[in-house]
């Protein structure tokens, strides 16, 4: 489908939301892969945890500082034409196989410490690899990011034998680095309350499957399963106010990232600004959450 807004983060591809199904609610946590788990990291104050993904759009540098998010990142490992605020950071990503050069890895690194890794190389027509293949650049993102996220898979997370479980065996396996989980979800059902036990579920499963701590880099209520359906604009804010709050109170949940600052005022979406000082109800809970 036509993406949610106009999102040209050039030189990456489009971010497009999944046009996954909602991780179902009544995923049940696996048992842990290791006898010797590290515990859960310390609580991050809430503040800090709260960011969103940005695109280029007019006024987008004065929405993001208005925003309150503490921290940003552009599907790519620089922010062309938007200007980071005082009070926030920028973290870089490598978005797929072609986003792996030397001046690429260079920049992420000139940001650090933290580095996203491949944007949900699950998907076909996102950066659509295979396990074997994001293995093997790995060690290059390894070595660019002192503080490593894992690929962000579109769905899927907790499942036994999937993509994100194959990667981080497979990970495991070779010795290598993966500091932590990042994950992306969307949710079909707009009623507030059953968003966001749906969202903590599938955050606790994946939690139990890897314990490690968790980046929500994508989130917002968007149904894929028959096209693309958006809630009202008072269910989105309602679902903003109420998982801002949900994920603050998750220990093991390091970031998350709204989808995302920039809205298209001609068209239903999930986006917190249309210009540099007009928000949307959305926009206007999120300014809200702590």
């Amino acid at each position: 489908p036509t993406p949610v807004v106009s999102v040209t983060p050039s030189p990456t591809p489009s971010p497009t939301p999944s046009k996954s199904p909602s991780p179902s609610p009544k995923a049940k946590p696996s048992p842990s892969p290791s006898k010797h788990t590290p515990a859960a990291p310390a609580h991050i104050a809430s503040g800090a945890k709260k960011g969103v993904g940005v695109w280029t759009f007019g006024g987008v540098s004065q929405a993001l500082a208005a925003s309150g998010a503490s921290w940003y990142y552009t599907w790519n490992t620089q922010h062309s034409g938007i200007t980071t605020p005082s009070a926030g950071s920028f973290v870089p990503m490598i978005w797929g196989a072609k986003s792996v050069t030397d001046s690429s890895l260079a920049q992420a690194r000139s940001y650090g410490p933290y580095l996203l890794g491949f944007n949900e190389p699950d998907m076909a027509q996102q950066s659509n690899m295979t396990v074997e293949q994001a293995l093997q650049l790995w060690p290059k993102l390894m070595a660019a990011g002192k503080i490593l996220g894992s690929p962000a898979v579109a769905y899927g997370g907790d499942t036994a034998g999937g993509w994100l479980d194959r990667f981080i065996s497979g990970a495991k396996a070779k010795g290598y680095r993966v500091d932590f989980i990042t994950l992306h979800w969307y949710g079909g059902d707009f009623r507030t309350p059953q968003a966001v036990q749906q969202l903590k579920s599938y955050l606790a499963a994946v939690y139990a499957r890897y314990h490690k701590p968790i980046w929500l880099t994508e989130y917002a209520l968007i149904d894929f399963s028959q096209g693309t359906r958006f809630p009202s604009a008072q269910q989105q804010a309602d679902f903003v106010t109420a998982s801002t709050k949900a994920l603050d109170g998750l220990s093991y949940v390091q970031r998350y990232a709204w989808f995302g600052l920039g809205a298209d005022p001609s068209k239903p979406s999930s986006g917190l600004f249309t210009n540099g000082t007009t928000t949307t109800a959305a926009g206007r809970a999120f300014q809200s959450a702590d």
